[in-house]
């Protein structure tokens, strides 16, 4: 590596899903002249620069092995805020968390958030997330109203729909292969109250699973968890959760519902345990007998509570996956990856009954399962369908790491059968004939028009895009 890189910046840098690492040259600038200049330098090195926000991809997305990487976590400052509009403007380091504290005492809640409310808005573009709302709000970019991004040859640009509309289609979810967001400008969702009503489902299988989905697509949000260790008939069985906002006048007291305080999520269990302690108590549970006996007794005691009505915070409804700090810690030491896939919803059915029962023969069964409805997005590397996604955890250890990497591949080959897609974000197994198979070939020439375009020296690399478009992303 070249002498200019400094080896005390060099840091090993993980995947969320702790199944992944690299050593890398970890800058983390404050200002866009610190974005600057650190592209002069890998520039002068000879080496490429990934970006990274809260480090929330699962896989390879965020890591940049013995190249330099970009932490974007202390660019966090709100630049402008409308309360009246609910438009706000964010550097690209400020994360969910410090979004929704920010307007909601305002009256107004992000228009789209996933489970977790700790990744970066920068992340939350770059990947274009989605959550529990996504057939009828549709992805995280289609609520950003402009941006401004740095390229690393130093050029400033603002994209909205309207100007540089192809670039603005391609960034988001662009995989930061093109440039940096600076500056992102939101328009927000108007909340009424802090509480929503949800409803919980029993449902006993997969096919009754996304026909309820289909069938409650007037609801606000919609998620499903499903059962991937029940077998025969019973396999996907679940629970699905139903949440709708509550209207003007049906909070009595919208003003205390709306403070922070009644939002955040409480730091113990049963207001006894400390939530830091949970994962330890998970650990001797994440096997496949530990979690057979888990997903069972979930899904009985659905049954029992079936039907049954209550009120949420927004915080507690949606960042479920923040709920048990530090849970990601029972999978240690190999970590975990994920598997999500987008199929459309006429194929849905027979295909998550296929994928559930070739991971069980596999002997590698899925501990948890996460089904959400979705609508196709205008962007060009998009992940999303017509459909029903599918998301399965896996714990990865050194034995059944190869084995693992076989049975995504066979996953692979039902998905784009079914006429479906993936997501970057959460991947960590993808080859790039599957890429290239769903994608299609005029997306990815777009991609490469707009790297030569915009990153012509092929600066801009991450360990994923080597991995997945060797063709189109240049080796530094």
């Amino acid at each position: 590596m070249s002498p200019l890189l400094p080896p005390d910046h060099l840091e090993r840098v993980d995947s969320w899903g702790q199944a992944q690492h690299a050593m890398a040259y970890v800058f983390r600038p404050s200002t866009v002249e610190g974005m600057r200049a650190a592209f002069d330098l890998a520039r002068r090195a000879g080496c490429s620069v990934a970006l990274r926000g809260a480090g929330r991809s699962y896989g390879d997305a965020a890591l940049n092995s013995e190249q330099m990487l970009l932490d974007l976590t202390r660019m966090r400052r709100v630049l402008d805020w409308d309360p009246e509009a609910g438009v706000i403007s964010v550097e690209p380091g400020v994360t969910i968390g410090d979004l929704w504290r920010y307007v909601l005492g305002d009256g107004w809640w992000p228009a789209v958030v996933p489970g977790t409310m700790q990744v970066t808005i920068g992340g939350c573009a770059g990947m274009n997330v989605h959550g529990k709302n996504n057939w009828v709000a549709g992805t995280f970019g289609e609520h950003i109203l402009s941006f401004e991004a740095l390229l690393p040859g130093g050029e400033t640009v603002t994209c909205s729909p309207q100007e540089n509309a192809n670039l603005f289609h391609a960034m988001i979810g662009g995989l930061g292969l093109l440039g940096c967001f600076t500056r992102v400008t939101l328009k927000l969702k108007r909340v009424h109250s802090g509480w929503m009503e949800v409803q919980a489902l029993a449902v006993p299988h997969i096919e009754g699973m996304l026909e309820e989905i289909d069938r409650l697509k007037e609801a606000d949000y919609v998620v499903g968890w499903a059962d991937g260790m029940a077998r025969g008939r019973a396999l996907g069985r679940g629970q699905i959760h139903v949440a709708r906002e509550l209207e003007p006048g049906e909070d009595p007291a919208p003003a205390q519902s709306l403070r922070l305080e009644n939002q955040e999520l409480p730091d113990t269990l049963l207001g006894l345990l400390p939530k830091s302690l949970m994962w330890r108590l998970m650990k001797p549970f994440v096997n496949n007998p530990g979690m057979w006996l888990i997903n069972s007794g979930k899904y009985w005691a659905s049954r029992l509570s079936h039907g049954h009505r209550f009120t949420q915070s927004h915080a507690a409804f949606h960042f479920l996956l923040d709920y048990i700090p530090g849970w990601k810690r029972s999978y240690l030491p190999g970590g975990l990856i994920q598997y999500q896939a987008f199929v459309p919803k006429e194929q849905a059915a027979q295909a998550f009954r296929e994928m559930l029962a070739r991971c069980q023969a596999a002997h590698l069964p899925t501990y948890l399962a996460v089904l959400k409805r979705h609508r196709p997005d205008p962007f060009l590397l998009t992940h999303a369908v017509d459909g029903v996604s599918l998301a399965m955890d896996f714990k990865v250890t050194q034995r059944n790491r190869a084995r693992l990497a076989s049975l995504a591949q066979e996953l692979d080959e039902v998905v784009l059968q079914a006429g479906g897609r993936f997501y970057f974000a959460k991947d960590s197994t993808l080859r790039p004939e599957t890429a290239r198979a769903f994608l299609g070939q005029d997306a990815l020439k777009e991609l490469k028009r707009l790297k030569e375009r915009c990153d012509p020296e092929g600066l801009l690399q991450t360990n994923l895009a080597r991995r997945l478009f060797p063709d189109l992303i240049p080796t530094a």
